[in-house]
């Protein structure tokens, strides 16, 4: 891998499943994406998952996926979905209501 791979900006979408609403889940993923210096969203989904969408290098959004795998400490996360995305201009990352 080239290291113009390893910088250049990608867009992940991930959706969460499990017990991951009303457990402080988005909170955990925004403060964990700033951290990483990412940028994009995370909201609840209608159907009780959380979906996150992340912009950053290959090594921020596998960080960020582990953290996603793991979860606040009452969160109960079933499983992750991860999908590549056309990358969005975001200022920062947030709690998309």
């Amino acid at each position: 891998m080239s290291v113009r791979n390893r910088t250049e900006k990608q867009a992940r979408l991930y959706h969460v499943r499990g017990q991951v609403q009303g457990v402080g889940f988005r909170y955990f993923v925004e403060q964990s994406a700033n951290a990483l210096g990412l940028r994009g969203w995370v909201r609840n989904v209608d159907d009780g998952s959380v979906e996150v969408y992340a912009v950053g290098t290959p090594g921020q959004l596998s960080e960020l996926a582990g953290f996603l795998w793991k979860g606040p400490r009452w969160a109960e996360v079933r499983g992750v979905e991860e999908a590549e995305a056309a990358v969005e201009e975001h200022v920062g990352f947030f709690v998309k209501q």
